[in-house]
């Protein structure tokens, strides 16, 4: 039997097998389960995937606070080319990274704080979401019922509490990234 998920919806850690994954991830194609000896290797899994990255991807991000999110989105940046330092946006909700050696734009958003639909749309998060950038999307489990269906999801977890495992799901949903998964396995693991 597979490991039980967690999810992270308000919050509140709980068990979520059923509600995304009816036969777990170990039996869907289009989720692939990872851990992450460290920090380094957290940011290696956002570089191996920033390589395949295309404009107009989304990638959300959700787990608790320290899970990796933003060292994931880290190494997406250092694929795109971004120079200088990538962190949480968590008071200024977006950061843009966009310089001229870069391949594409990266708009790094934080919806930890935004409360409302409201909110939402005077953070002109769809411009984002449908502009020439990648957008990786922290807390995106916050506004999941306003993101697109068709996403990457990447849920982060302490796989041991105080150490520094870190437990991903990646899963493609829809046909984009679906094919986005594949390639990332084939790139990352030859399979």
């Amino acid at each position: 039997m597979p490991a039980p998920r967690w999810s992270y919806e308000s919050n509140v850690c709980r068990r979520d097998v059923k509600e995304r994954h009816s036969l777990g991830p170990i039996l869907n194609p289009n989720v692939i389960d990872l851990i992450s000896h460290n920090v380094a290797q957290t940011r290696r899994f956002g570089y191996r995937l920033g390589l395949l990255l295309q404009p107009g991807d989304i990638i959300c991000l959700e787990g608790d606070l320290g899970t990796g999110k933003t060292c994931f989105v880290q190494g997406i940046g250092q694929a795109l080319g971004v120079q200088g330092a990538i962190t949480s946006p968590t008071f200024t909700l977006i950061g843009e990274y966009r310089e001229v050696h870069q391949t594409m734009p990266l708009f790094h958003i934080d919806v930890y704080r935004l409360e409302d639909a409201a909110e939402i749309e005077g953070l002109g998060l769809w411009e984002y979401l449908y502009g020439d950038g990648v957008c990786a999307i922290e807390w995106a489990d916050h506004i999941r019922h306003h993101l697109p269906e068709g996403v990457m999801w990447v849920s982060l977890r302490h796989y041991v509490e105080g150490g520094n495992r870190r437990g991903l799901i990646m899963e493609g949903r829809g046909e984009r990234y679906e094919s986005l998964l594949h390639e990332f396995k084939r790139s990352a693991f030859g399979v």
